[in-house]
């Protein structure tokens, strides 16, 4: 479910899981997390993520392990891994990045877009939500008003729309990540490490309030959650009652 492939000092890791449409299930977490580990003790400057097929990440798979227990915490873990990994990371998004697609793309330092991508995190019309690192990062790199269309809407954000927000560095396809990643390879890595770290210390990774875990949890053991998962199976609208 993952490849990797290195030239020079780039690593790039895809996600090759097409027939969910690179859908993250805890096996591939673990895996993910994994490759970027190693891609980083086998000495990579520059690390590229990217999916199959014609979604980078369609999120965390429905239909698999995602609501058991454990889930959340391990992907919660491989994105750390990502956001704190001491060389840049660069998602190259060929295709929609939707709810932990989206969070990949979050975790990761640059971001890539093809024209026809997009991101999204339909949390609430799942019955759950997402938690403070994911709000507070898609605000810092999106902006607060395209962030809160995402998250309160619902709406997708295109490659466009993202490139004039900001959370778009570039328009462009895997081979234009790959040779910005080799500009990015050549420059002193120590000055980079540190770079990052100042960048990504933005306050994102605070403890949430009592209230703001409370209402995280309260939303994954939901009767609406358990709804959602409901009409999905029955191919139809979900009716929310709040509980």
């Amino acid at each position: 479910m993952i490849g990797t492939s290195r030239d020079g000092d780039v690593v790039t890791i895809e996600l090759q899981r097409e027939d969910r449409r690179n859908a993250l299930n805890t096996e591939l977490c673990v895996l993910l997390r994994d490759a970027v580990d190693e891609a980083v003790n086998q000495g990579a400057r520059v690390i590229v993520l990217t999916g199959s097929g014609s979604a980078f990440c369609a999120g965390a798979d429905l239909s698999g392990d995602v609501y058991a227990d454990g889930f959340l915490d391990t992907l919660l873990e491989m994105l750390r891994t990502i956001d704190s990994a001491p060389v840049p990371v660069i998602a190259a998004v060929n295709g929609p990045a939707i709810g932990a697609g989206t969070q990949l793309t979050l975790a990761s330092d640059l971001r890539v877009v093809a024209p026809d991508a997009y991101f999204a995190v339909p949390a609430a019309k799942l019955g759950i939500s997402v938690d403070n690192w994911t709000v507070k990062r898609l605000v810092a790199l999106a902006g607060g008003g395209p962030a809160r269309t995402v998250l309160l809407g619902a709406e997708r954000l295109t490659a466009d729309a993202a490139l004039t927000a900001g959370l778009a560095n570039k328009i462009g396809d895997l081979a234009a990540a790959q040779e910005w990643a080799q500009q990015i390879a050549a420059l002193a890595p120590l000055s980079l490490r540190h770079l990052k770290l100042v960048l990504n210390d933005d306050g994102t990774r605070a403890d949430a309030t009592e209230d703001q875990h409370e209402a995280l949890v309260a939303a994954w053991s939901s009767e609406d959650m358990d709804e959602a998962r409901l009409a999905r199976l029955e191919k139809r609208r979900p009716m929310f009652q709040g509980k």
